[in-house]
């Protein structure tokens, strides 16, 4: 059975619909949808928060879907 995560921002109350995990060597945050468990290395984004999302300067954002509710 697949429990509901919460988004890993801090106060936020919202469902996760994404994870996000980071590629160091080639300066990449991909956005995909929702593992199928929590990973330690990876955090788990509300819609409202994957959709702000923005790499840090000289990164790119990879977006697997676009998240809706």
């Amino acid at each position: 059975m697949m429990t509901i995560r919460p988004c890993s921002r801090v106060a936020c109350p919202d469902e996760a619909v994404a994870t996000l995990t980071y590629v160091y060597a080639d300066s990449l945050a991909v956005l995909g949808p929702l593992s199928l468990s929590h990973e330690p290395h990876s955090y788990d984004l509300c819609t409202r928060h994957s959709d702000r999302l923005k790499a840090p300067q000289g990164w790119q954002v990879m977006r697997h879907v676009q998240f809706t509710q």
